[in-house]
């Protein structure tokens, strides 16, 4: 199965924000190329937040180009086999915390956003990604600064994008 159709299996199947749905899948069918990064009229993005239930805690990363502190994620790559797989890659690369898993159920949020030229728009589809006990990250070339923050903190650091996600995420826990 392709990534593009992994993603539209996905989508149909995703539960809740109809609307926002509606509009990835319609894009996806307007663009067979939607899942890539030369798709200047938006793409699919795969992310995940990395989340420390025991602690209370999640893992954010100061994003080297937008100066945000954001879930790990990014574009797919020809070798993902899923979007699953891909939210995995990217949290592992850019968190540096080996045996990380998703949250069983598939996505917990999508946002779409925009972004700075030549493209338009993210499609993200967001998962979470729980950490193992006593993992420590380290902090790639992606990142200006890497850093675990309490559930409480989130709001005072993230925008309301992440602070959705890890309502989302808690729910799903």
């Amino acid at each position: 199965m392709s990534l593009y159709d992994d993603a539209v299996l996905v989508l149909k199947g995703y539960e809740g924000q109809d609307a926002l749905r509606q509009a990835y899948l319609d894009h996806l069918a307007a663009h067979p190329d939607g899942m890539w990064k030369a798709c200047h009229a938006g793409h699919v993005t795969a992310s995940a937040l990395v989340i420390d239930p025991e602690r209370g805690r999640v893992l954010l990363t100061l994003h080297k180009k937008l100066r945000m502190w954001l879930q790990m994620g990014g574009h797919c790559e020809p070798s993902d086999a899923s979007l699953a797989a891909a939210a995995l890659r990217e949290a592992t690369e850019e968190s540096g915390v080996p045996g990380l898993t998703l949250l069983p159920g598939g996505p917990v949020r999508l946002d779409r956003h925009p972004i700075p030229a030549p493209c338009h728009c993210h499609y993200d589809v967001q998962y979470a990604a729980q950490a193992p006990a006593g993992a420590e990250h380290a902090i790639s070339d992606e990142s200006l600064d890497l850093r675990w923050f309490a559930y409480d903190e989130v709001a005072d650091v993230a925008d309301e994008s992440v602070v959705r996600l890890l309502e989302a995420a808690r729910t799903r826990l």
